[in-house]
């Protein structure tokens, strides 16, 4: 049976800068490639301009320019999209079922993985917001802005107009809210519940941004997801970015004097001067860029090397979970459902040396309901790092931190852990665009549990609902997760053990992963 389908004068919004025309598809209005701001090359985004008669809203905008080509590959396990590519990237897509201003539905904002050098609001199917609006009665948008060298390069010590340079990525996702908060009504939102959720590096913006003062009021409830990672790992120097702006500046062929240069040449020279530079600069320990500058526009990390949380950073009621096996992404030399003990010990041994028996032990007292085997997939990069920011954020009692973890098993080669990503499209609702998610009579019942978790927590600031176990908060000492797999179920401290055995005992872990499963992820 076909669709509704609507694009004439009932899907026209006005917004403080003036019309947009969208269109309306199966219950949702849907609204494209809306411009939230504007900015040149390292300088900080300013709002875009008034304008006469109706705009188009019908198109994706352009996303941010990635420093290397990607692969298309993964794509059974994260089917992806891609989409041309321009540094004036700054724009949104909405999703809602109403445009009626005294809606005041919660309001979904959707920060994109990638870390801070690579991904779109796109480049994944499940990213789409239209079953999130229809089934949640929310309004979801989703945001482009800058990244790598255009949104993260320090040029401060070279001029007071690159004052906040290396924070520009940041800088657009405030100006972003700064927009939601003023037009949302006109979608049907209610700027006063708006949650910010983001995946991976999406997830680290919204722990970065309870840091930005900037941002306060803007958003008042966050949802990271696989989001909090080592930062001995991922390279976060904070010295003077002079050698490395200097470095680029020898390849190019210029000088000090003509570092306003960088802001009209190609994007692709600059980019094979960062390449050429920047290695030897993490060698040495120097600031290499790509990530956000501390300053007093981003005041760092909470929770980490004597960080502290912002005052407003308290108030903000936290949802934070991770996958079981982040980085379990090429198919396992042996078969899950039929391996047999001694397979298992050599394959513990040969992850974990002599702990690999008592680590198997560990993981089946923490999981019961899963293999032996799957221990050697047990992810430390992001559960680790968030035991350790949930723990901080149990120190504050002003608001709340839920903690979930997911499990699931998927139908791939007959059994396959869960993997980074392969939790978004349950949260979204989009399990139907995404093939290897779907377990008939399993997956079905899974995705309306932990969707309701997310709609329940973006309304009331509390996961909790009648088709889930009991869901308290974490607190000093008792760190309560919920488990998301076939039988949810609610667990107590479940892995400090195996996890503290797992790192004491695991081969030094290298990101990203041999065989570029980063790119593989997307990202």
């Amino acid at each position: 049976m076909a669709k509704a389908f609507r694009c004439d004068e009932t899907t026209v919004v006005k917004t403080k800068a003036g019309t947009l025309q969208g269109y309306f598809y199966d219950g949702s209005f849907i609204f494209k490639g809306i411009h939230y701001a504007e900015a040149d090359r390292f300088k900080q985004p300013v709002p875009v301009e008034p304008w006469e008669g109706v705009k188009d809203a019908t198109s994706y905008g352009f996303v941010a320019p990635l420093m290397h080509q990607d692969t298309p590959n993964g794509e059974l396990m994260v089917p992806h999209a891609y989409w041309p590519q321009n540094e004036h990237c700054q724009s949104l897509n909405v999703w809602t079922t109403s445009l009626d201003s005294k809606a005041k539905k919660p309001v979904m904002v959707w920060l994109h993985g990638g870390g801070y050098a690579a991904g779109s609001s796109i480049e994944q199917l499940a990213y789409d917001g239209a079953n999130m609006a229809k089934y949640g009665d929310v309004v979801v948008v989703t945001v482009n802005h800058r990244l790598n060298i255009l949104g993260y390069l320090d040029l401060s010590e070279f001029g007071k107009e690159y004052k906040n340079s290396g924070n520009c990525g940041h800088a657009d996702m405030v100006a972003a809210l700064r927009w939601v908060n003023k037009n949302i009504a006109s979608f049907g939102g209610d700027p006063k519940n708006v949650t910010i959720f983001g995946q991976s590096g999406g997830g680290e913006k919204v722990k970065d941004l309870t840091q930005i003062p900037a941002a306060d009021g803007l958003f008042q409830k966050g949802i990271i997801m696989s989001g909090i990672v080592d930062t001995g790992i991922m390279y976060k120097a904070q010295g003077s970015a002079r050698p490395l702006i200097e470095g680029m500046l020898k390849e190019l062929g210029l000088e000090e004097k003509d570092v306003s240069l960088l802001e009209t040449l190609p994007y692709t020279d600059l980019v094979e001067a960062y390449d050429k530079v920047a290695p030897a600069m993490m060698a040495q320990g120097l600031y290499a860029g790509g990530y956000p500058r501390k300053n007093d526009f981003f005041l760092g990390e909470p929770h980490i090397e004597g960080g502290a949380f912002t005052e407003h950073a308290k108030t903000i009621p936290i949802l934070i979970g991770s996958v079981l096996g982040e980085f379990d992404f090429a198919p396992a030399p042996y078969d899950r459902r039929t391996i047999g003990d001694k397979e298992t010990d050599a394959v513990l041994k040969a992850r974990y040396g002599a702990a690999g028996k008592k680590i198997g032990k560990l993981f089946m007292k923490a999981y019961p309901d899963k293999r032996r085997v799957d221990a050697a997939s047990v992810d430390t990069f992001f559960r680790v790092p968030s035991k350790q920011y949930i723990k901080a954020r149990c120190a504050c009692p002003e608001s709340p931190v839920f903690v979930y973890q997911f499990c699931f098993e998927f139908p791939i080669r007959g059994s396959k852990i869960a993997w980074h990503c392969s939790d978004i499209p349950f949260f979204f609702h989009n399990v139907c665009l995404v093939p290897s998610a779907n377990v008939p009579g399993v997956s079905d019942k899974l995705e309306e549990q932990m969707f309701a978790a997310f709609m329940s927590f973006a309304r009331t600031g509390n996961p909790c609902h009648a088709e889930l176990p009991d869901w308290p908060a974490a607190v000093p000492g008792d760190e309560a997760v919920m488990i998301f797999d076939r039988t949810c179920r609610l667990v107590h401290n479940h892995d400090d053990e195996l996890l503290a055995l797992i790192k004491a005992n695991a081969p030094a872990f290298v990101f990203p992963p041999a065989g570029d499963e980063e790119n593989q992820i997307q990202h």
